[in-house]
C-alpha cells in the first residue's frame, strides 16, 4: 500500500466546554444525504472524553460542513464503568439499528484507570445515541482485569467478530517514570453483537522488546483474505502504525512495512501517526488517522494510491 497525506481535517481550540482537546479515533459513517460523518472523540479541559462527529464532504474531506455542537454519547453516571469518559471505535448496522463500541473510562486508586468496552445503541441513522446498558458488554474476565477496550467489529457472513485490545500479563509498565498499559491484541466472535461469550484468543504478538501494547485496529476483507491497519505502542517512540495479513482472521502475519504511511518531515504527524481507520467510497479509498499526541493535534487523513 502507499497513501498520499492530504492533510488536517479538525482539531479542537477550546471552543466550549467539552470540546476543548484532542480529536481522536475518527469513525468514518456515510449517511443517507450523502454527507460523511465522522465520529470522533474530544476531551475536556480534564481530559474527559465525549463523543462528537464532524461533517464532511466525502469527495474532499478536509471540506467541513458541521461540527457537533452538543456530544452525542456523554459520560455516564457516578460509579459506573464510564464516569470519566468514553471514546467511540468503531460502528456496527445490526438490522434498522447501528450499533457503537466504545471504551469506558473509570479512574482507579492503584492503577490510573481501568477502561471496558460499552455499546450504545442509535435508532435514527446515527443522530442520537443511547446506552444499551449501564454495564460494559465488554467486562474484565480472566487476567484481563484493567482493560478491554481497542474494539473493532466486522459482520462476516452473519458471525460478527471482534479484534480488541486487553490487559496483558501483569497489565502495567513503566516509560518515562509513569505506568503504562501492558496491552494484547486478542479476537473473540458473537452472534448478536452483544453477548460476547465465545472465549477469547491472543491473536498477535509483539515484534520486540520496544513494544509494550497495540492500539485499535480496523480490519477489512480482501477477496478472502483479511488485512489490518493497527496502532503499534513503543517505549521508544510512541505510538506508530502497522499493518497485517491473515487467511482466517485469528492468526496474523506482520508485514508492517508494509501499511504505507509514516511520519511528515514537519507538522502535525510528524511525531505519531495512529488510530487508523479506512474508508472506501466510490474509486477512493481514504484513511482517517491521528497524528502527534494520539489526537492532540486533531485528525486527519490520506488517500491510498491506485496501483
Amino acid at each position: 500500500m502507499k497513501w498520499i497525506k492530504k492533510g488536517l481535517i479538525y482539531a479542537p481550540n477550546g471552543e466550549n466546554g467539552w470540546r476543548h482537546q484532542f480529536a481522536l479515533c475518527p469513525i468514518p459513517f456515510l449517511q443517507k444525504n450523502g454527507t460523511l460523518r465522522i465520529f470522533v472523540n474530544i476531551c475536556d479541559k480534564e481530559l474527559v472524553g465525549r463523543v462528537g462527529y464532524v461533517d464532511v464532504n466525502p469527495e474532499n474531506p478536509s471540506e467541513i460542513y458541521a461540527v457537533s455542537e452538543l456530544p452525542v454519547l456523554d459520560v455516564g453516571r457516578a460509579g459506573a464503568f464510564d464516569d470519566h469518559g468514553c471514546v467511540a471505535l468503531d460502528l456496527l448496522k445490526v438490522e434498522n439499528k447501528l450499533y457503537m463500541y466504545y471504551v469506558g473510562f473509570q479512574q482507579g486508586v492503584n492503577v490510573p484507570y481501568y477502561m471496558f468496552g460499552g455499546l450504545a445503541v442509535s435508532k435514527d441513522g446515527g443522530r442520537t445515541f443511547k446506552r444499551y446498558s449501564q454495564s460494559p458488554v465488554l467486562d474484565r474476565r480472566g487476567n484481563e482485569i484493567y482493560a478491554r477496550c481497542g474494539i473493532q467489529v466486522l459482520n462476516d457472513n452473519g458471525k460478527i467478530k471482534m479484534w480488541y485490545v486487553g490487559s496483558f500479563k501483569d497489565g502495567w509498565t513503566t516509560a518515562q517514570g509513569k505506568l503504562k498499559p501492558l496491552y494484547t491484541m486478542m479476537y473473540t466472535e458473537s452472534d448478536d453483537g452483544i453477548q460476547w461469550n465465545k472465549e477469547p484468543v491472543q491473536c498477535m504478538d509483539y515484534a520486540s522488546a520496544d513494544e509494550h501494547g497495540f492500539g485499535r485496529p480496523h480490519v477489512w476483507k480482501d477477496g478472502g483474505k483479511y488485512k489490518m491497519i493497527y496502532s503499534i505502542r513503543t517505549y521508544s517512540r510512541g505510538y506508530y502504525l502497522g499493518y497485517a495479513e491473515s487467511d482466517d482472521g485469528v492468526h496474523w502475519t506482520r508485514k508492517d512495512d508494509e501499511v504505507g504511511i509514516g511520519l511528515s518531515e514537519t507538522g502535525w504527524d510528524s511525531e505519531n501517526v495512529s488510530y487508523g481507520y479506512r474508508f472506501v467510497y466510490g474509486d477512493k479509498t481514504y484513511l482517517f488517522y491521528n497524528g502527534n499526541g494520539c489526537g492532540k493535534t486533531g485528525f486527519g487523513y490520506a488517500e491510498l494510491v491506485r496501483e
